[in-house]
């Protein structure tokens, strides 16, 4: 494993230099925000040449998510908790978009999904394997009577962890014209996506 640089102090595994990239580039976007952070900035963090940080993330869009799913975990407690005071399975779905369209544009890890642009860097992060496991997560630890609505093995929630996550993922990319409240987005989720976990 190639351990040019790393400012005399190379890691000991891909985990630990991917890992270290990470936290080189969130140094660097919380000093000078995304639109003046480079790969060049992020590999002169981590002491190492851009070759060394392609390797390991070939585009900045990589590791922006990186970046993101490493400060997610405060986030999903505070999603669960709140979740958790909702009772029922149906109650729970509606609210998990309502919350992630209205949270995500405040959390400033998070919110580099959104301020990275166009394309299909947000949509590639929110639907990739770790993104949909912690949405799966989120669902089965919040104390709700998920058999009763037929949610009960892993890909039951991976599946309504999935539809979910896109659902939140449109409704923040597009937003209704004019903005939809809190009540007028609870209303409309819940008309359509509650009656399929309805007990």
């Amino acid at each position: 494993m190639g351990h040019h640089g790393w400012q005399g102090n190379p890691p000991g595994t891909e985990q630990e230099a991917r890992r270290r990239i990470v936290e080189a580039a969130t140094a660097c976007l919380d000093r000078a925000g995304l639109a003046r952070t480079s790969l060049s900035d992020i590999a002169a963090e981590a002491g190492v040449t851009r070759q060394t940080v392609y390797r390991y993330f070939p585009k900045l869009a990589d590791i922006l998510g990186a970046v993101a799913i490493a400060g997610v975990e405060e986030f999903a407690v505070r999603m669960e908790r709140h979740l958790a005071t909702f009772g029922s399975p149906a109650e729970v779905a509606v609210e998990s978009v309502v919350f992630g369209v209205r949270a995500v544009p405040l959390e400033p890890r998070l919110n580099l999904l959104l301020e990275a642009g166009e394309g299909e860097f947000f949509t590639g992060a929110v639907t990739s394997r770790e993104w949909l496991a912690l949405g799966a997560r989120i669902l089965r630890n919040v104390p709700v009577d998920w058999a009763s609505s037929g949610v009960v093995a892993d890909e039951d929630f991976a599946g309504l962890a999935e539809v979910l996550m896109r659902l939140f993922l449109s409704f923040l990319r597009h937003p209704s014209t004019p903005p939809l409240s809190d009540t007028q987005l609870r209303d409309l989720v819940g008309r359509w996506i509650g009656p399929s976990l309805a007990s």
